[in-house]
């Protein structure tokens, strides 16, 4: 048995292994959370306006990196609350904070997105309707 310190070898199927959970964890954050589904649905909408406007490739940089960082943010907020869940099932104070101060992070990622996005696609909007 080897012991955790040592380095495991690299290899083809043990990265394979690791998408394939990886995957799995994107398919649970999105078919258990309502707000992962919004987060995924609006980035589905700021990518089809970012075609039809024809963003600019730092405005894509941008946009995706907005996207991913909202993403991350909630799944990271998703797998706290299961562990906090798992290793304390009945309502304790202080797993109370963390998962407050966790769904805050997804907040503030999310308003950061927000003004990405208004920083961005409000001048190409306002070209559109000024003609």
């Amino acid at each position: 048995m080897k012991k955790r310190s040592e380095p495991h070898p690299i290899s083809i199927g043990g990265r394979a292994r690791s998408i394939a959970h990886a995957l799995r964890g994107i398919r649970v954050l999105i078919a258990t959370q309502p707000n992962a589904m919004l987060h995924v649905a609006v980035a589905v909408a700021v990518v089809a306006l970012g075609l039809f406007l024809g963003l600019s490739l730092m405005e894509w940089a941008l946009v995706a990196v907005s996207i991913a960082t909202v993403l991350a943010s909630e799944a990271f907020n998703t797998a706290l609350e299961f562990l906090a869940d798992a290793v304390q099932p009945n309502h304790d104070p202080l797993i109370g904070r963390a998962k407050d101060v966790a769904a805050g992070a997804v907040l503030l990622t999310s308003l950061g997105a927000a003004a990405v996005g208004l920083l961005i696609f409000l001048p190409h909007v306002l070209r559109m309707v000024r003609g």
